[in-house]
């Protein structure tokens, strides 16, 4: 019962913010899985305080221990929540910050945000996502790793 309240929280913030499918997998990904629970294609004349409409797509990601979704970013915001385990998701500067069981997840869009999202801990990272991307655009962009990950 927790997961289907978690899951509706973050469909109705998702939908509070904006009124309302593919894993990241940057370079590489590695131990993700995911199941869609939605995927919906809202066009700009439906909500016209959107000028390029929305593609929301709900999702389950699993992070197995060790997993990384690989460096990636996303054109649009996406919103979660950390049902289970501990996700370390450094971003272009290379610092981590840590998101525990419960806690909620906002990324910022923009390329300026390339972040990766890892599994350091020996339980599996589950996450229940809803990404918000403009119509005609990927979940997720490719993105090398910053400088700052090679040292």
């Amino acid at each position: 019962m927790k997961h289907v309240r978690s899951m509706t929280a973050v469909v109705g913030l998702s939908c509070a913010a904006l009124a309302v499918p593919a894993i990241a997998q940057g370079t590489p990904s590695e131990g993700v899985t995911a199941v869609t629970y939605a995927d919906v294609e809202i066009p700009a004349d439906l909500v016209p305080f959107i000028p390029h409409g929305v593609h929301a797509v709900a999702k389950q990601i699993t992070i197995a221990p060790g997993g990384t979704t690989g460096w990636h970013y996303h054109d649009g915001p996406v919103l979660g929540i950390v049902q289970s385990g501990t996700l370390s998701h450094p971003g272009p500067d290379c610092n981590p910050v840590i998101f525990d069981t419960g806690d909620l997840i906002n990324e910022a869009p923009g390329d300026d945000n390339v972040h990766q999202g890892q599994n350091l801990g020996r339980v599996p990272v589950i996450l229940d996502v809803v990404y918000l991307e403009p119509l005609g655009k990927p979940l997720f962009e490719d993105a090398p790793a910053p400088p700052c990950a090679d040292k």
